[in-house]
C-alpha cells in the first residue's frame, strides 16, 4: 500500500546540500547477502545525513505535513553509480529507539528535494516514479518493497521521513 502526492513549494530549502553525510551499509544480512549473489559488491545505500547530524527547521514543518509521531529523518545523497535494488526497510534502530511493538504501523516517505534528472530512479510495488517535482513524496506503510539508483550524472537527494500515524 502506497500513495504519492506534493509538498507546498516553500517549504524545502537547499541547505541538505550544506549538511555532512557519512556513508552506512544495509542493516540486513541475507538483504546484503542476496544482493552480492545477484550482483555481486557494488556501491549501495548512498550516503546518509540524519538524526546524528544537526537537521534543518523547516523538517518540522514536514512532520507537521504528514502528522506523525515518533518522527524520525534523514537527508539521502546517492551519488552516480550508486543502486539500492528491491528491499523492503526493516527499520531496525526506529524500532528499538521509539520502542514500537506494531512494526505494522511505520509510515515511511521519500521526498524529492530536487527534480527529477535523467538517470534518477525510484520504484515501488513495480511502478516507476519518474518526471517528478521538487517536493513530489511516495508514502508506504511498513515493509512495502521499493529500490532506488543513481545512473545519472548528478547527486540525487531525498528526504526520509519515518514515523507512526498519530
Amino acid at each position: 500500500m502506497w500513495s504519492k502526492g506534493k509538498l507546498p513549494n516553500n517549504i524545502i530549502e537547499q541547505d541538505y546540500l550544506r549538511l555532512e553525510y557519512f556513508n552506512e551499509q544495509f542493516n540486513d544480512k541475507a538483504t546484503t547477502k542476496e544482493w552480492d549473489d545477484l550482483y555481486g559488491k557494488i556501491y549501495r545505500t548512498g550516503d546518509l545525513a540524519d538524526f546524528r547530524v544537526q537537521q534543518p527547521s523547516w523538517i518540522k514543518k514536514i512532520i507537521n505535513h504528514f502528522n506523525l509521531k515518533n518522527s524520525s529523518t534523514a537527508f539521502y545523497k546517492m551519488t552516480p553509480g550508486c543502486i539500492l535494488p528491491y528491499h523492503k526497510d526493516k527499520y531496525l534502530k526506529y524500532i528499538k529507539y521509539f520502542n514500537i511493538s506494531n512494526p505494522q504501523n511505520i509510515t515511511r516517505v521519500i521526498i524529492f528535494l530536487e527534480k527529477w534528472q535523467p538517470g534518477h530512479i525510484f520504484e515501488i510495488n513495480g511502478v516507476p516514479i519518474h518526471n517528478y517535482k521538487k517536493g513530489t513524496y511516495v508514502q508506504w506503510q511498513y515493509d512495502t518493497e521499493h529500490l532506488a539508483a543513481n545512473l545519472g550524472k548528478t547527486n540525487r537527494y531525498t528526504l526520509q521521513l519515518t514515523g507512526t500515524l498519530k
